[in-house]
């Protein structure tokens, strides 16, 4: 009787999930086992640590990924660390193929002077604390009452809407106590976001835009001065109806008028950071007016502006990180590859056949860098599956050395791994929501590792552990 084709996937976000469920749905005459490995507990990437508290409908994707585990047909090995408590040599000479798909999580540098003043942060670091990410210090320095947010798309909004919305208005969502306590004594009264570009060029998304309208007790001021639109922009209007919606919300935030409310957010365009003033802290932002060149970019005028802030966020996209024994190109923050086969070569447009690494596989964010939505992780994973068919198909794949199912967990029990597995999430899932009910609330976040541990050995000793 063949043996299973046994699959290794790193990373138990959207992108590692799609990949594992579209490869047990795939057109095939074999058997196929996979194994999901992940560095935290739990699972689901950025959907868990990524997503603004105040998404549910967003962190809904959650439910469907739930389902793809819930079928027993993948198994999940949680608070495994690849590089670490596991090697690539170890996964392939378990596996026949085996697909990294660990995102990008931490900011994309900005090369501005100033950058590193104490009160300058990444964005990504902000969402990690108010999403309670395990590896994460529960403080954050909240005392700055007038901030500014570097960045012009969804990331920059969420982190603006966290910072002026009131800590009470979260309260019915899943963040912990430290997450309320700290918005809740925070000092902001003014966040400025600042975009280089024109309004019909921000990468907000319409319902995101919106929604900042409806923030209670806060103002969103938008300046008439910055409403540049040029031919570029009037055709990126009238092609997309995303991009008119944008611009319409805009227009009619520059319409109302402020209310009095406790805290302003400011929308700015045609302002590119020059950079953050400060004697070891953060003082001030310093930035150059921007104008449009027709074609819907923009040129520097000269005119630079001084906003005098406390601190500055910087939401300028995400980075992946290199990872032990792949190669890396630092400059997209990607792992080399051409379609989701990975190459040792920068060049992955050209790469040669003899550049593929065999076996080994990317998809997701790790795979084509931070662009696109969630749902856009599907077709990165219909793609690189494909070719790990092809690949099986053409006998180009080594066989394992290892191949039985019980091999990776016989080598993890031997290094004292305490991975966690479904039933441990379930477990977790049970505690958090359990902590919500006492509270009148759908859960509370557990927020360390060592609670999620506790949890998904015991939940109600779990409950204890925050």
């Amino acid at each position: 009787m063949t043996r299973p084709f046994r699959v290794a996937v790193v990373g138990a976000g959207p992108a590692g999930i799609y990949a594992a469920d579209l490869l047990t749905k795939a057109e095939r005459d074999f058997a196929v086992n996979i194994d999901l490995f992940e560095r935290l507990p739990t699972p689901f990437g950025l959907v868990r640590y990524g997503v603004a508290p105040d998404h549910p409908r967003i962190k809904g994707i959650i439910n469907a990924l739930i389902k793809v585990l819930d079928r027993g047909d993948i198994r999940l090995f949680s608070n495994v660390d690849y590089g670490t408590d596991i090697t690539l040599e170890e996964l392939q000479d378990r596996y026949d193929a085996v697909i990294f798909s660990t995102g990008c999580i931490t900011d994309a540098p900005m090369t501005i002077p100033g950058v590193d003043l104490d009160g300058s942060y990444g964005a990504a670091d902000f969402v990690n604390w108010y999403d309670s990410h395990p590896d994460v210090s529960q403080d954050w320095p909240l005392d700055a009452e007038s901030v500014a947010v570097i960045g012009n798309g969804n990331v920059a909004l969420d982190v603006a809407r966290v910072l002026a919305k009131q800590a009470d208005d979260l309260q019915v969502t899943e963040i912990p106590d430290h997450v309320y306590e700290g918005l809740k004594s925070s000092k902001v009264t003014d966040v400025h976001v600042f975009g280089r570009r024109g309004p019909a060029q921000a990468k907000f998304t319409p319902l995101e835009l919106r929604e900042l309208g409806h923030v209670a007790d806060v103002d969103v001021i938008v300046y008439p001065e910055d409403f540049e639109f040029d031919e570029g922009s009037m055709e990126a209007i009238e092609s997309s109806n995303q991009v008119k919606q944008v611009a319409k919300t805009l227009t009619d935030f520059t319409m109302r008028e402020p209310t009095g409310a406790k805290r302003r957010l400011h929308l700015h365009f045609l302002h590119a950071p020059t950079e953050i003033l400060g004697d070891g802290r953060v003082e001030a932002l310093r930035t150059e007016r921007q104008e449009l060149d027709g074609t819907g970019n923009v040129r520097g005028t000269g005119e630079f502006v001084q906003w005098p802030v406390e601190a500055v966020y910087r939401a300028v996209g995400y980075a992946g990180t290199a990872l032990p024994g792949l190669p890396f190109d630092p400059r997209r923050g990607v792992i080399p590859n051409h379609e989701g086969r990975v190459v040792d070569s920068l060049d992955q447009t050209a790469a040669h056949e003899s550049d593929v690494v065999s076996g080994v596989y990317a998809t997701g964010w790790i795979k084509r860098g931070p662009v696109g939505l969630i749902g856009h992780t599907k077709g990165d994973a219909l793609e690189t599956i494909g070719h790990i068919l092809d690949d099986r198909a053409a006998g180009v794949l080594a066989d394992p050395v290892a191949p039985a199912e019980d091999s990776i967990v016989e080598l993890l029990e031997s290094k004292g791994v305490d991975y966690v597995d479904w039933e441990g999430y379930h477990r977790v899932e049970a505690a958090e929501r359990a902590a919500g009910e006492s509270r009148g609330r759908e859960r509370v976040k557990i927020a360390t590792r060592e609670g999620m541990l506790a949890a998904a050995r015991d939940h109600e000793r779990a409950q204890t552990v925050s």
